[in-house]
């Protein structure tokens, strides 16, 4: 009868036993999803405040890209100007010589003693004539070209000082969200850093994994009207009860994120308070 007590006994001591333990693995669970939801809740009012910055930090990297391009077509064209302005002067000069060769011909035909010497001498001003034509010519494509790229540079130029104006507009703009924002950002960042002190680095690279390859930033979502609250799918009632039992980490079946119940919830926001 004393053995039979004993073995009763024993066997109650290994049941309640079992129970500590499995309840010591659910708390370590439900403290790790507690972390996961807390960090992400985090990262949500972080990813809120990026909102609000919206999209001009991109509009103000994409007018300084724009003003740096417009810069070079700019010096482009100023060289594509003094090159045409070179050969100009270089035309004008060449027109020079073929003129004074022209006079000196024309001088030399006065002293020739036979045809032969004058024909030859009629032949080089022609050819000279025919140079400072092409030189002439070529000066006014030239300057027909410089004409053109002057206009152009005006415009640019013209249109890199309403985008200096734009771009001063949008930083600082950006300057003072970023200001009214600024000591809640960098209190939020040392809240992450000490949230993830909590997180073991398999469940935290988790985390991160799920979070970069979401577009909303959701990497941990409560179960909301029996859906998913990251993807909006059905959820089994079944599953939803292994969820609140908090005996493991549950993901969505559709969209891979880590799913907590409203008691989790409910535990963030009160420790927040």
């Amino acid at each position: 009868m004393a053995k039979k007590e004993a073995k009763t006994t024993k066997a109650t001591e290994e049941q309640q036993s079992k129970i500590i333990r499995s309840e010591e693995v659910d708390k370590v669970v439900e403290n790790r999803l507690i972390a996961l939801y807390s960090l992400q809740k985090v990262h949500s009012n972080m990813d809120k405040i990026r909102i609000v910055r919206g999209e001009l930090p991109l509009e103000v990297q994409d007018l300084e890209d724009e003003i740096v391009g417009l810069g070079i077509r700019v010096e482009k064209f100023r060289n594509s100007i003094k090159e045409y302005e070179a050969e100009v002067n270089s035309c004008k000069e060449m027109a020079k010589e073929h003129e004074a060769k022209i006079k000196k011909f024309t001088a030399d035909q006065n002293k020739v003693k036979n045809n032969r010497e004058y024909e030859s001498l009629d032949k080089e001003i022609e050819f000279s004539q025919l140079e400072v034509q092409l030189c002439e010519k070529k000066i006014r494509e030239a300057k027909k070209s410089i004409e053109s790229y002057s206009e152009q540079l005006a415009l640019l130029e013209a249109k890199i000082v309403e985008k200096k104006k734009d771009l001063e507009a949008k930083k600082v703009e950006l300057d003072e969200i970023i200001k009214e924002n600024e000591e809640r950002e960098k209190e939020l960042l040392e809240e992450v850093k000490k949230t993830e002190h909590l997180i073991e680095d398999r469940y935290l690279n988790a985390y991160k994994r799920i979070r970069n390859a979401s577009r909303n930033g959701l990497a941990v979502v409560t179960v909301d009207r029996d859906a998913c609250g990251g993807c909006f799918s059905k959820i089994p009632h079944q599953r939803q009860m292994d969820i609140r039992k908090h005996k493991k980490i549950i993901v969505c079946e559709y969209c891979g994120r880590i799913l907590v119940d409203d008691f989790i919830a409910a535990e963030v926001e009160q420790r927040k308070n």
